[in-house]
């Protein structure tokens, strides 16, 4: 068994205030859970209204499947156009 994470951090250039961020982040997770039927919570920069950092999580029986995974969600988030991905790190966890 193969545990992934995936530390997604944002920028969100276009937003003013909390309120605003909080909207793309709900569209954000929303969408990639609906997509992928993956965890996704919020795990920095909460208090930060242009930048924040998503932690997302997957599990599946082999590396090369959950790689991929984390890699569409990567993708996926970028396609969305809702913000821009600065840094994206990813660990594997086996158990």
């Amino acid at each position: 068994m193969v545990v992934g994470v995936l530390k997604l951090s944002l920028i969100l250039a276009e937003n003013h205030s909390l309120k605003e961020k909080r909207g793309v982040l709900k569209k954000i997770q929303a969408r990639v859970s609906h997509q992928f039927n993956i965890s996704v919570a919020e795990c920095g920069d909460q208090d930060l209204w242009q930048s924040t950092i998503l932690g997302f999580s997957v599990v599946g029986s082999s590396r090369q499947v959950v790689e991929a995974t984390l890699q569409k969600v990567v993708d996926f988030v970028d396609a969305l156009g809702l913000a821009q991905i600065a840094n994206a790190d990813t660990e594997l966890f086996f158990c």
